[in-house]
């Protein structure tokens, strides 16, 4: 018997867990996926809508920008009609950050020494106190200290480190440690590497990205090339994938990540081929619609789309439900690796639909009466 194992190598780095509002970060916390709103903080009913449709995609934690004092207090309106925690994107000015945490943000994006004096550094760490805000440092390559770049000549992996320590230190001094770490930048390499040292020289939970990534398709490439290599390798505690696209196509595609390393699970995650002349129905089209029809799906299930049965028995083996493309206008479904029944091209679609809604319903009920049994 084979003893592969599928990810059983990544092993993620221990770091000491802290809290976003109600959701946990890091140590044994399942990693957490984020967004950023691009509607005006001040357009209350927009800011709130565009995160209720992130909320649905499945995003765990929501950083809203506050540019000035009008933004800063509209978030306390917005807090109170979303469900996930907010962090506040806060820039130079530490009044922003005391307005924003007593709105009731969970967590303030703040770079500490970017904010001033040590006392107004200070009056920001008492109001996260006060309120119960953890902080993330972002440090970012294209916005790093003046001395960092005179001291290195340009952006690069000891820079940013040193940055982030440099930060950290500030919280520390005060002895806050509610706190997680960025270090972004919008090269893979440069990304990666200044993570990679950084994981080893501190404990706090790191948010992993690569920043600036680009287009929907261009930036998703680049985000799964970076984070991939990260989240293999054990570094990150929750993520945001960059894109030049909707928030709530970020955190698709954040979740797919997490899905291909089995490191987190939600919703459908189908299996499908590319299609060829061989398919005994249109793949493509298919995919499209059954992906769509079942994105509000959250329960953990596996479904096969496969055209033709060159690979459509052998993955349907694999997955929770499945469909290979046959002759004659019949099409063969398979039902936990094993060949259930066939049906006609005509209703194939719907039937697949029903079949999954069904499958999760089942799994939704063993769910509650093994809750109830233990009750």
């Amino acid at each position: 018997m084979s003893s592969y194992r599928p990810y059983q190598h990544i092993e993620r780095r221990k770091s000491r867990q802290i809290h976003v509002g109600a959701v946990p970060v890091g140590g044994d916390a399942p990693i957490t996926v984020q967004t950023m709103t691009n509607t005006l903080t001040t357009d209350v009913a927009a800011t709130v809508a565009q995160i209720q449709r992130a909320e649905k995609a499945g995003v765990d934690i929501v950083r809203v920008s506050a540019p000035d004092r009008e933004s800063a207090l509209a978030l306390k309106d917005i807090v109170r009609q979303v469900r996930v925690p907010i962090v506040a994107d806060i820039h130079f000015h530490y009044r922003r950050a005391i307005e924003a945490a007593e709105s009731g943000v969970a967590c303030l994006r703040i770079n500490p020494g970017n904010i001033g004096s040590p006392e107004r550094v200070r009056e920001v760490i008492q109001a996260a106190r006060n309120n119960g805000c953890s902080m993330r440092i972002g440090v970012n390559a294209g916005s790093l200290e003046k001395h960092l770049l005179e001291k290195y000549g340009e952006p690069n992996p000891e820079a940013l480190v040193e940055s982030a320590l440099e930060h950290a230190k500030i919280l520390q001094d005060h002895d806050f440690h509610e706190f997680k770490i960025s270090v972004k930048a919008s090269d893979v390499f440069l990304a990666v590497a200044a993570y990679q040292q950084l994981a080893e020289q501190i404990d706090c939970p790191l948010h992993i990205g690569i920043t600036e990534a680009g287009s929907k398709r261009a930036g998703t490439v680049k985000s799964a090339i970076g984070l991939g290599n990260l989240l293999w390798a054990g570094i990150g505690d929750t993520l945001r994938v960059s894109l030049s696209a909707e928030p709530e196509e970020e955190v698709l595609v954040g979740w797919e990540m997490l899905k291909t390393l089995g490191v987190r699970h939600r919703g459908v995650k189908i299996i499908s081929c590319p299609s060829c002349a061989r398919q005994g129905f249109n793949v493509i089209e298919t995919v499209s619609i059954i992906e769509q029809r079942l994105a509000h799906i959250e329960t953990p299930l596996t479904l096969s789309i496969i055209g033709c049965v060159v690979n459509g028995p052998g993955e349907a083996l694999m997955t929770d439900l499945g469909v290979t493309g046959g002759g004659a206008g019949r099409h063969m479904i398979y039902h936990a690796g094993k060949t259930d029944h066939t049906i006609a091209a005509g209703g194939m679609v719907e039937h697949v639909i029903e079949l999954v809604e069904k499958k999760v319903a089942e799994i939704q009920a063993e769910k509650a009466r093994v809750l109830e049994a233990a009750a």
